[in-house]
């Protein structure tokens, strides 16, 4: 099986599983115990949290646990509008995670404004649309670093500094930035990131939160004031430890990746009569090459790679199953039926080039199959 589908998400890595085996043995404790059990699950929590904020250039008390990029994006969006005095305006893009949209459109039933801001061909945010749009009641802006479905990545350094401008806080989508993009949040000048452990290496389940001092957050979930009172519940320990296993690994951007990429894409579009590449052809993560093929269906696509051992999706995962079109790709400007023939390949450092010209030639055998083009095989 060839596996290329690294946005749903990605196998645990063996470091993360070793480092957090003693958090599911021995040093099983509740950290809100005040005893060497819970000290220990204590020590080790706060050594997570100082290692996330490292790699994030945040400092500790700025990261809180969350149980994945869904609650992180609902805490992020929802906290900040809630909790902020400036006025009760957001602004989002067009194609978010659904975990944004939908809470913004829950902020929109309690009465807030929510401005969607278009996106180009590209899937880009253009960063005049954000000046024009944003006004002094707005409270919050939220635009993802990188696409889940195009891989398209946006300019958020740019962004975030003509929100900053205006005094607005800016959070972004960082799930599938994480393990390939900058993650500095100086840099980036955001006061609010979002990331998932199981993009990049770490179980499913856990996630964190990075909200800048001095940024006002109304939390989620009450309870027992864990999390320094902005996400209540025991702390799942070991998780949190992967995930810092998981940041302390990852490497970062790959121009081998990157190459490999490329050839992909290139084949593909040289060989698939009317392939069309979705998103950016250049400002795109490195392991994502997206495409619709017009005159077929991508969940049939998908059916035929997968009886060949190549395993990829139609798009993001938490749509699968949908008869509705990609928001994303309808967002930017392609028609409802060619939407419904995408097929999104997505992979890490470990595929090889011999993998990604496998999955290129079962998919041109399979789209000719689909079109009518080909011959199934016997």
């Amino acid at each position: 099986m060839i596996y290329l589908d690294e946005a749903a998400t990605t196998p645990v890595k063996r470091e993360v599983l070793e480092a957090m085996w003693p958090y599911l043995g021995p040093d099983f404790g509740n950290p809100s115990s005040h005893h060497e059990v819970g000290e220990s699950a204590r020590r080790a929590i706060e050594q997570a949290r100082a290692d996330i904020a490292q790699a994030l250039g945040a400092r500790a008390s700025e990261i809180t646990f969350t149980s994945g990029g869904t609650e992180s994006d609902n805490a992020a969006t929802k906290g900040i509008a809630l909790a902020a005095p400036r006025g009760r305006r957001v602004i989002v893009s067009a194609i978010e995670h659904p975990a944004v949209l939908e809470s913004a459109e829950f902020l929109g039933r309690l009465g807030h404004e929510v401005t969607v801001l278009d996106v180009d061909h590209r899937g880009m945010v253009q960063p005049e649309s954000l000046t024009a749009a944003l006004r002094d009641d707005t409270t919050l802006v939220s635009i993802q670093y990188a696409n889940n479905e195009v891989g398209t990545i946006q300019q958020i350094e740019t962004l975030s500094r003509i929100a900053a401008e205006r005094g607005v806080p800016f959070h972004t989508d960082a799930v599938q930035a994480a393990g390939w993009l900058d993650l500095d949040v100086t840099r980036l000048g955001i006061q609010a990131m979002s990331i998932s452990g199981h993009k990049l290496g770490a179980p499913k389940g856990i996630g964190i939160l990075y909200v800048a001092r001095g940024t006002r957050l109304e939390p989620l979930i009450h309870g027992g004031g864990q999390e320094s009172g902005r996400r209540s519940g025991t702390e799942n320990v070991a998780a949190a430890v992967g995930m810092a296993a998981a940041l302390r690994l990852a490497g970062g951007a790959n121009d081998e990746v990157v190459a490999r990429r490329d050839a992909f894409i290139d084949r593909v579009l040289a060989e698939v009569p009317g392939s069309i590449l979705t998103g950016d052809r250049h400002h795109r993560l490195p392991g994502s090459a997206s495409f619709v093929f017009p005159g077929t269906n991508g969940e049939t696509i998908l059916l035929e790679l997968e009886a060949h051992g190549v395993v990829c999706s139609s798009g993001s995962a938490c749509a699968a199953g949908s008869d509705e079109p990609s928001h994303v790709l309808t967002a930017m400007g392609l028609p409802a039926e060619v939407a419904q023939t995408a097929v999104r390949f997505t992979f890490g450092r470990t595929t090889t080039a011999d993998d990604l010209d496998t999955a290129a030639t079962e998919l041109i055998r399979a789209v000719g199959v689909v079109s009518g083009r080909g011959a199934r095989p016997s």
